[in-house]
């Protein structure tokens, strides 16, 4: 799996609209860049926001559903996370949103909205909310544990993957 692309908008202390594109020559051309910056600053926002666009859930937050949503930035009416990526399978958008009644700051929250697109044909595999997180399976092989294992490797994970034994570190990284 490789992610070509990240768009989100008001998503934790990160509001606005934000974009990062991997195909820009700045991260293509060395292969392997690091984010980086002081507590606080937005690094592991955008790390959520690619785990909410794929699959409607982060390693920090379990669940946003129509009465909790912690990821919203506060004073916001509407949030969005959309990744676009490519596997050996094609290439593919998932988009998740949600918003506010009225998209106003203190209005109701509404559900949750989720989709996976074919980018080739751009007609949806998968607008379900409860089975888009499937439909990222099917074409990545990585449901949301393994993904966050392997692609992520949240705060803290990193220390455990390193002391994990080999037999556990190896299908991950044979992923």
């Amino acid at each position: 799996m490789r992610i070509l692309d990240i768009r989100f908008q008001n998503l934790n202390s990160l509001t606005g609209e934000w974009q990062i594109d991997f195909t820009h020559p700045d991260y293509a051309s060395g292969g392997i860049f690091a984010i980086t910056g002081p507590t606080g600053s937005g690094k592991t926002t955008i790390l959520d926001a690619i785990s909410l666009a794929l699959y409607g859930r982060t390693p920090r937050l379990d669940k946003v559903t129509k009465t909790v949503n912690e990821i919203m930035s506060r004073q916001a009416g509407v949030c969005f996370a959309e990744v676009t990526f490519e596997t050996q399978k094609g290439r593919y958008r998932c988009h998740w949103s949600q918003h506010r009644a009225r998209r106003k700051p203190d209005g109701e929250l509404q559900p949750a909205k989720h989709e996976i697109i074919d980018v080739q044909t751009n007609k949806p595999l998968e607008s379900k909310l409860t089975a888009v997180a499937s439909a990222v399976e099917k074409v990545t092989g990585m449901d949301f544990d393994r993904f966050t294992r392997s692609m992520l490797l949240a705060q803290g994970g990193f220390a455990a993957f390193l002391s994990a034994t080999p037999d556990k570190r190896a299908p991950i990284l044979e992923q």
